[in-house]
């Protein structure tokens, strides 16, 4: 599991910067940087109401990754121990990023 800090607030289950889904998706399979990155689980939130799949928000979360060029992808899963997914004011997944994308060379 990996410690997450959801700084897309805009998400519907983000709350106090934990995610409540239990799991995410980061997508960006061509990403050579981080802009080309997003948090394909975000949903837009409908007002002040988030959504909860699990009993509690968490600061730990398993994430699949399709974005084969970063160093944290094993096997399709983020081994970092710390991922920052940024994007205060986003509408769609892809006004989300992950900050923590590091290229492999």
């Amino acid at each position: 599991m990996t410690n997450l800090n959801c700084g897309a607030v805009s998400c519907s289950y983000n709350k106090d910067k934990c995610c409540c889904k239990g799991d995410i998706q980061v997508g960006g399979k061509h990403a050579s940087d981080c802009e080309n990155t997003c948090c394909e689980s975000f949903h837009k939130r409908s007002g002040d109401v988030y959504t909860s799949a699990i009993s509690h928000p968490s600061p730990t979360i398993s994430i699949d990754c399709e974005v084969a060029k970063c160093i944290y992808n094993a096997d399709y899963r983020c081994s970092a121990e710390h991922v920052d997914i940024k994007g205060s004011n986003a509408d769609t997944s892809r006004d989300t990023i992950c900050a923590t994308f590091r290229e492999k060379i």
